[in-house]
């Protein structure tokens, strides 16, 4: 009777030891900061819950693959208060005080450049998400990779032709100040002008606008079809609660950052319907079977659903960071190539990169369609065309 206890004593430690080993094994410590404050505070938040979503889904899955071992994951971050300098200083005292195992990046472009020196001087490899510039181009591939499809040289000539396709025949074109904004406005003008759409007006305004009253009223007056504001989220809740204000009705209206937030449906309802916003993921496609699993997860841990512009690009960078773990390990060079010349599986379908840039996934636009945002260019990808305002 003894012996038949204590066999099935070894045999149950047997089976526990695996989980006992992962709970005992050291955390992989990551770090990364955010604009917890500041100017861009509003547009963190998209990054943050993917990145807690994701340690969440993979601590309960037993702990990340580190090339065959599992550890459980630990975040060590710090708010940048929306300062690209500050981020760089952040990012070096996590490689060389905090030591970390692994980096993720910070939230918006100037921060993803910054911080780009840091990551090539220490030799460690980022996997961006929220930043999108023709200036990635300009760095020396090596230790940091862009997911996003929304270079700006690419959305002037793709919102151009999905303007074009919609009867878009003339147009008014508002720009914030800030390089993303600015970036897409040099582009974008040409683009329409070649595809024979009209610019009426364009107008510039600083990132701390407060009202904007008088650039909506000159765009009323100028009875145009489009009306592309070149915006980032607060501003983009001004817009639109002084375009409704003012009667704005015009067909098609794109704002660039911010209606794929989940809060600007939720601030102005059905006002919001059919407002065209860039991004170029969707729950709906069914070619990428991850994309609702994530979806459904999000809302589940949340209660509400996801951005489908920063938290969907968030999120496959670390599906991508945490497929490179599992066959490179920790090794920081290794894991370099194992990022520069692999193709990844994600919420988005297929990723690859030639130099920094991702090469599989196109550049795309999404629209607000009732409660629910559907991609709707390009059309390959599309979950739903475009509807007139």
């Amino acid at each position: 009777m003894m012996m038949k206890i204590m066999l099935r004593a070894i045999i149950a430690a047997l089976i526990l030891l695996p989980t006992m080993f992962a709970h005992g094994a050291d955390p992989i410590r990551i770090g990364y900061s955010i604009c917890k404050t500041g100017l861009f505070a509003q547009g963190a938040p998209s990054q943050i819950t993917a990145y807690e979503l994701w340690r969440d889904q993979v601590n309960a899955a037993g702990g990340l693959d580190v090339a065959g071992h599992k550890r459980p994951i630990e975040f060590i971050w710090y708010d940048d208060e929306s300062s690209p300098a500050k981020a760089a200083q952040i990012y070096e005292k996590l490689i060389t005080d905090d030591q970390v195992d692994l980096l993720l990046p910070p939230w918006g472009t100037p921060h993803h450049l910054s911080v780009a020196g840091v990551a090539e001087k220490y030799r460690f490899p980022i996997v961006g998400n929220t930043a999108a510039s023709v200036a990635i181009r300009e760095l020396k591939p090596g230790y940091i990779w862009f997911v996003t499809a929304q270079i700006p040289d690419r959305i002037g000539i793709e919102l151009a032709a999905l303007m074009s396709e919609s009867g878009v025949k003339s147009a008014a074109v508002i720009a914030n100040v800030l390089p993303f904004a600015q970036e897409n406005f040099q582009f974008l003008i040409p683009a329409l002008e070649q595809a024979g759409i009209t610019v009426k007006l364009t107008e510039q305004y600083p990132p701390d606008i407060s009202d904007m009253t008088t650039m909506l009223t000159s765009i009323k007056n100028a009875d145009v079809d489009a009306v592309i504001a070149l915006s980032y989220p607060s501003d983009s809740f001004l817009y639109m609660g002084q375009a409704k204000e003012l009667g704005i009705d015009s067909p098609f209206q794109f704002l660039l950052v911010g209606p794929a937030i989940e809060a600007f449906m939720g601030a102005f309802g059905s006002s919001a319907d059919r407002i065209v916003t860039m991004g170029h993921w969707s729950p709906h496609q069914k070619a990428w079977p991850r994309a609702m699993q994530f979806f459904k997860a999000y809302q589940e841990k949340y209660q509400g659903v996801p951005d489908y512009l920063d938290t969907a690009m968030a999120y496959m960078s670390l599906e991508i960071l945490e497929q490179a773990v599992a066959i490179a390990g920790l090794d920081k060079e290794k894991l370099r190539d194992t990022i520069a010349n692999g193709t990844f599986d994600t919420i988005n379908g297929l990723v690859r990169f030639e130099g920094v840039e991702n090469v599989i996934t196109p550049t795309g636009f999404l629209q607000i369609q009732g409660s629910d945002m559907h991609l709707i260019w390009p059309k390959e990808v599309a979950t739903s065309s475009f509807q007139s305002r």
